[in-house]
């Protein structure tokens, strides 16, 4: 039934939460704003950067928006952290898609820079025919990103399934006329997906090949 499987990064093939939250933290102290708790920061998990930081310091103007975001990527960026680790079987997955001839693709709230270094830290890159981020268009849930990778790919809207663990993934998937399935173990709590529309939620990433299978 699916052509094309496009992954979301950050919190489904990626465990860079705790990093992430870590990061808008730290740009929040280091410019005297409120500094957001673990929940609040991780409910922005998804978003374009901008969209996350306007979202998550509704006080602050264009100008501080902007300042947040640049310091949040200054400690995102930054060379001597650690990188965040893969979820299990992640890579197991991409493997056994590929050997099924399955069009392969990322649409993330990730910037390229940030992407291309995760890609490259993780050695995943070659798995993907294509990859679409949040300051190449419009951020999810916008369809944008999505539909970019669809018609990049020359890709039809139904047969492409969206896997993501948050609303927005599932809110972009329907934007575009495409289908999602989420994971369990990410931002958004599986109620909050499936009320989206997810046609199914996995708390193991080795189970989406059976399921794939199955439909």
């Amino acid at each position: 039934m699916y052509e094309l499987i496009v992954f979301d990064w950050d919190g489904t093939l990626m465990d860079s939460e705790a990093t992430i939250v870590q990061c808008l933290q730290k740009a929040a102290a280091d410019l005297g704003h409120v500094v957001p708790d673990e929940a609040q920061a991780r409910d922005v998990i998804g978003l374009g950067l901008h969209q996350a930081v306007a979202r998550l310091f509704p006080e602050a103007d264009e100008a501080e928006v902007d300042a947040l975001a640049n310091q949040y990527r200054r400690h995102f960026l930054d060379p001597e952290r650690p990188p965040s680790p893969l979820f299990p079987g992640a890579g197991e997955l991409l493997e056994t898609l590929a050997s099924r001839d399955y069009l392969l693709a990322v649409a993330t709230g990730k910037s390229r820079r940030g992407l291309d270094m995760e890609l490259q830290h993780t050695g995943l890159g070659d798995f993907f025919h294509y990859t679409r981020c949040a300051d190449e268009a419009f951020s999810k849930p916008h369809p944008q990103m999505l539909l970019d990778v669809i018609d990049y790919l020359g890709a039809e809207q139904g047969r492409t399934l969206v896997v993501g663990d948050t609303e927005y993934d599932m809110q972009m998937a329907a934007n575009a006329g495409s289908h999602a399935v989420g994971v369990s173990y990410g931002v958004h709590a599986p109620e909050r997906l499936q009320k989206e529309g997810a046609l199914a939620v996995f708390d193991r990433l080795g189970e989406i090949p059976d399921w794939l299978r199955s439909v």
